[in-house]
């Protein structure tokens, strides 16, 4: 009995891996996306958001799931979410599109490290002075990433949106974690993508949209698959993982996007890249071990 136990947790903890990792597969598209799709990132975000909002919206009506949520206590929650959402978005396309895949994939992935800084600040959990190590590692990861610090170099500019793409998708995990166990995960992503939409929605009248008919096979491609089955699977992963653990386990994620960055763009990311994105990745592979344990 007890053995058929212990398979059974060892089953249901792989079946989770898994959906965590099919989930950062689907979110890894954004970077090539990103980086084709031509048109500004505020624009591409709303349809982004949108498009995403009615296929999950269509999901959890097809579900039956319940719409309704107590706004007194979690309708702060929810707005705010959402506005670090669509920060973290419209950031991040920003430094694909001023960079390329590589350093705003790695950029954003400097997010890890900001979460086990951050998160003894927001749960009251004991700091760790390993973690001032580790975030050491990744200023030396961001140092390599950078080809100059001119701050008019596109690539530099690229990567500051990168890094302030992080610290809003870090900052919107933590804010969640407080009450992700009282919502469903689709319904909560639906919330979140409303907001985005309805903040973003001025972008529609300051950015031409006449060529928005030719890249609406990709925005789909973005809203469903990169946004509404990605962000809801991870969303949903934070109820078996840590925020830390599942933000470290997601690493994966920026060897997707540059794999396909490499094989539908072209892109082969240069030597410094390859150096710094090794020393971010090193720190959340360590910290991944360690939180494991």
């Amino acid at each position: 009995m007890l053995m058929e136990y212990v398979c059974r947790m060892k089953n249901t903890n792989i079946q989770h891996i898994l959906l965590l990792n099919f989930s950062m597969l689907c979110l890894s598209t954004s970077g090539a996306l990103g980086r084709f799709i031509n048109l500004p990132p505020p624009l591409i975000i709303w349809y982004r958001a949108f498009l995403a909002l009615l296929f999950i919206g269509a999901f959890c009506w097809w579900k039956n799931y319940d719409f309704r949520f107590d706004v007194k206590e979690h309708g702060l929650t929810i707005f705010l979410s959402g506005v670090f959402l669509a920060g973290n978005f419209v950031c991040y396309f920003y430094a694909l599109q001023w960079s390329n895949v590589a350093i705003g994939m790695l950029a954003l992935f400097t997010f890890p490290a900001m979460t086990t800084l951050l998160e003894p600040l927001f749960f009251k959990t004991p700091f760790q002075i390993v973690h001032l190590l580790m975030a050491g590692m990744v200023l030396l990861g961001i140092y390599f990433l950078a080809p100059t610090f001119d701050i008019d170099n596109s690539l530099t500019q690229g990567l500051f949106m990168g890094l302030v793409a992080a610290f809003s998708w870090t900052i919107r995990n933590l804010i969640l974690k407080r009450k992700i166990t009282s919502f469903n995960s689709s319904i909560l992503m639906f919330y979140q993508l409303f907001v985005c939409a309805v903040i973003l929605l001025p972008v529609l009248f300051i950015f031409p949209t006449e060529t928005v008919s030719t890249q609406l096979p990709y925005l789909i491609f973005l809203g469903l698959v990169t946004t509404a089955v990605g962000h809801t699977l991870f969303l949903s992963s934070l109820n078996h993982f840590s925020v830390s653990t599942a933000s470290i386990m997601s690493s994966v994620q920026p060897i997707f996007g540059i794999i396909v960055a490499i094989l539908f763009l072209g892109e082969i990311p240069s030597g410094r890249s390859l150096i710094g994105g090794s020393l971010i990745l090193l720190t959340v592979v360590i910290e991944s071990r360690r939180s494991l344990r």
